[in-house]
């Protein structure tokens, strides 16, 4: 019998000899994994069987529910969490009816066990076995294999399985992304969350908690596991997961009951939208949730609990853009966290580049970044290289957050650089292409254990192959050295203040021929297609009050609506309806004429100085309701930038330009705003000052002197500390890390091109030789 679990895992694995022709490389692990599971779980009940038969014959005249006579079964394993309670095992299902015994042995399983074979549609499998005559042949083969806890222990038995996983998932990579998660991500990921807790995880009798909302095929949770178990063999490590895809579910809780661990908690559903373990806290959380996709089929029940729970629930700080649900696990696992009273917890989760620096100031993502900074949660991000995963080659990054750091960490966040740290790989898997060993994980895990600031560190790795193919350049571009490096930031670092900066409208307005012209025609939506139909058929309409067929189109109706299908689909029927309503084109034309009054008492000339305009219409004693005033308004005037100031309203207080109070002639001046020139100024934080003087002193010193008329909207305050500006927080990992590379030097780049010159000369001469 092969002794170590990789030679063991090897062994097994080699039942794909029988499979290969029948089934297909990603579907062997669909019958290995199943088959495994059901040899360890005949190995582990050998001992209690005779038992369990026995208590079974009482059980049975008992006619209890499924649920009871469970209980009352499971005190005959010897304290096992599962049992099986047919008579039969791989050695007597014989051949001619091995299909039947095969399944009715099944069936015989508690439900937790019964169930994991159900969601590896295990009975499809062994009908296709049958009628490939391969079923006995594989049976006889798994049954020569003793998986039994006397001749491989549980966390031996561990490591096997997670190996054939491994194997199982490498064979079917082009979806194994959405479920597994590469070893060396997991290795990393799981020393830096565990490494902090060494010295508590060594002490006797220790237990603690481990979980993932995304548990996939458990990978996490058996590296932690793992990792526990290096440490203290004798600690008490309890795993808890829950899994959308029912295949990795069933994969997982086949491995946490082969570990003997309680597989009830295990949970199969949506994490984010059904909770199943909600009640729960944890001392330990890994996770890697998929990238950008959507949570559009959940939104509901998210922002239900957003807005009924707020911070009682789990999505208080804030909610991200549908396009992607990373921030919510995220926010998920922080309300996991065990309490710092109670030892507190740690978490340690693999995001890609998005939740760093996507959505402004008051954005959801924004606001969650907030809380988690001004919570001090966050301990460190790690920038893992590309091509790292089977179905991306996206940059991503671990973030490990707890809330019970070290004091000397308490304010800080580490950013570590290693994009650099990997070799390719022999052979691609999927999209990975990279790999990180154990010298490129324990640089980074010694930098964040020392806590310490590495400057650009050049790594002793080759540099990247470039291809020979097509024309090379006599004078290449010097490439940028491979480093390594580690920066450490005070949490405030990572924030901002977002001040609102108008200008004032400068507008002239005319009374020309043209502009009132367009008044015969409502405002957008109904403009443009206005337009069209009094070109059509409006030419013999005039403006006289007699004309009676003005705006009638009813006899139009039919060719107008196909035009609008056409040509303005996005119309509803109500503006349809509207524009066939001659109502509205009399409405338009009343408007149109008192344009004309208005345009025969103040004339057709160009005013610059819309401060009069008011005075001016007063003056012709023409009387305008509010929708007559907006539109004769909106036509006659225009921006101009070499108009007057539009001024707003006059105050009695004391002027002050920086927030929008201009002293002229004596007066205290507000001007209106003109929304195309607003723009906003990104202010960085600093606690140790006053938010005005800070803002202040950034408005003089960058604004003020380009555009002097510029002022600060006051009114534009953020919602948590009521100071001016908005809040936001972001982190630029890129911009931290930038290594400029100067471009190369014109000579050479001017040498490369008279070379090809040269060559395109020369092939022409040839060409017409």
């Amino acid at each position: 019998m092969p002794q170590t679990p990789n030679n063991l895992a090897a062994f097994i694995w080699s039942l794909a000899d029988l499979l290969r022709g029948d089934f297909k490389q990603g579907q062997y692990g669909r019958v290995i994994l199943p088959f495994t599971l059901l040899r360890r779980l005949e190995g582990v009940l050998e001992d209690s069987k005779e038992n369990v038969l026995a208590e079974y014959d009482k059980v049975q005249a008992m006619g209890l529910p499924e649920e009871a006579q469970e209980k009352m079964l499971l005190r005959a394993t010897n304290g096992l969490s599962f049992f099986n309670t047919s008579k039969m095992d791989l050695s007597k299902l014989g051949e001619a009816g091995i299909k039947d015994n095969l399944e009715s042995y099944i069936q015989g399983f508690s439900k937790d066990a019964r169930e994991i074979f159900e969601y590896f549609n295990f009975a499809d499998f062994i009908g296709q076995l049958n009628d490939a005559d391969l079923l006995y042949k594989i049976v006889q083969k798994v049954r020569q294999t003793d998986l039994s806890p006397k001749a491989i222990s549980n966390h031996d038995m561990g490591l096997v399985f997670e190996e054939l996983i491994r194997r199982f998932a490498e064979g079917s990579n082009e979806t194994a992304g959405e479920h597994f998660t590469p070893r060396d991500i997991i290795r990393l990921t799981t020393a830096l969350v565990f490494m902090e807790d060494d010295d508590a995880l060594t002490k006797a009798g220790i237990i603690r908690t481990i979980y993932d909302p995304t548990a996939g095929t458990g990978g996490f949770l058996s590296s932690g596991m793992e990792y526990v178990h290096e440490l203290n063999p004798q600690a008490v490590m309890r795993a808890f997961g829950q899994e959308l895809n029912p295949e990795s579910y069933a994969i997982c809780k086949a491995d946490m009951l082969i570990k003997g661990q309680d597989v009830s908690n295990i949970k199969l559903g949506n994490t984010l939208s059904n909770d199943q373990l909600y009640a729960d806290k944890f001392d330990y959380m890994l996770s890697n949730p998929p990238f950008g996709v959507d949570w559009k089929k959940i939104e509901q029940a998210i922002k239900d609990e957003n807005t009924q729970k707020s911070f009682d629930g789990r999505f208080g700080p804030g909610l991200p853009r549908v396009s992607d649900g990373s921030l919510l696990f995220l926010l998920h696992l922080i309300s996991k966290l065990r309490g710092a009273e109670k030892g507190g917890a740690r978490i340690g989760i693999i995001l890609n580049g998005s939740p760093l620096f996507t959505g402004g100031a008051g954005s959801g993502e924004s606001e969650i970044r907030r809380y988690i900074l001004e919570a001090d949660l966050l301990e460190t991000i790690v920038a893992l290289p590309t091509d790292m995963f089977y179905n991306t080659g996206i940059a991503t990054y671990v973030w490990v957050l707890s809330n019970k750091k070290a004091a000397q960490r308490k304010g800080k966040v580490q950013l570590i650089n290693g994009v650099n740290l990997c070799g390719k790989m022999r052979k691609s898997l999927g999209s990975k292409r990279n790999v990180m060993d154990e010298n490129d994980i324990a640089t980074i895990t010694r930098s964040f254990g020392a806590f310490e600031v590495v400057d650009a560190r050049e790594l002793d790795k080759p540099t990247e192959q470039k291809s020979n193919r097509g024309r090379q350049s006599a004078n290449p571009k010097i490439e940028a050295p491979k480093t390594f490096s580690s920066k450490i930031f005070n949490t405030h670092e990572f924030g901002y203040r977002r001040i609102t900066v108008e200008r004032p409208l400068r507008e002239s307005y005319q009374f020309s021929d043209d502009r009132i012209a367009d008044l015969r025609f409502a405002p957008k939506p109904l403009n443009a297609v206005m337009k069209w139909a009094h070109a059509e058929y409006g030419l013999s309409w005039f403006d006289d009050e007699s004309c009676e067929n003005y705006g009638v189109l009813s006899e139009h109706e039919e060719s107008i609506r196909k035009h609008i299908k056409s040509h303005v689909s996005e119309l509803k029927e109500k503006q349809i309806k509207d524009l066939l309503n001659n109502k509205t084109w009399a409405s338009q034309k009343h408007i149109l004429l008192k344009a004309k009054l208005l345009q025969q008492k103040i004339g057709s000339a160009q005013h610059d100085d819309m401060n009069g305009y008011d005075a001016a219409l007063k003056t012709t004693g023409i009387k305008l309701d509010s929708k007559q005033k907006k539109q004769i308004t909106n036509a006659v005037s225009w921006k101009n930038p070499d108009a007057e100031k539009v001024i707003k309203k006059t105050h009695k207080t004391k002027a002050n330009p920086i927030y929008g109070l201009f002293e002229v002639n004596g007066q205290t001046i507000e001007y209106k705003p003109d929304g195309d020139l607003r723009d906003n100024e990104n202010i960085a934080l600093d606690p140790s000052q006053n938010v005005n003087e800070i803002n202040e002193a950034y408005f003089k010193k960058e604004v003020q002197p380009h555009v002097p008329d510029a002022w600060i909207d006051a009114n534009k305050k953020d919602a948590k500390d009521q100071e001016i500006g908005i809040v936001g927080y972001e982190i630029p990992f890129n911009r931290h890390f930038y290594q400029y590379q100067p471009p190369r030097d014109l000579v050479d780049i001017d040498a490369d091109l008279d070379k090809v010159s040269a060559e395109i000369m020369e092939l022409l001469r040839e060409v017409h030789s």
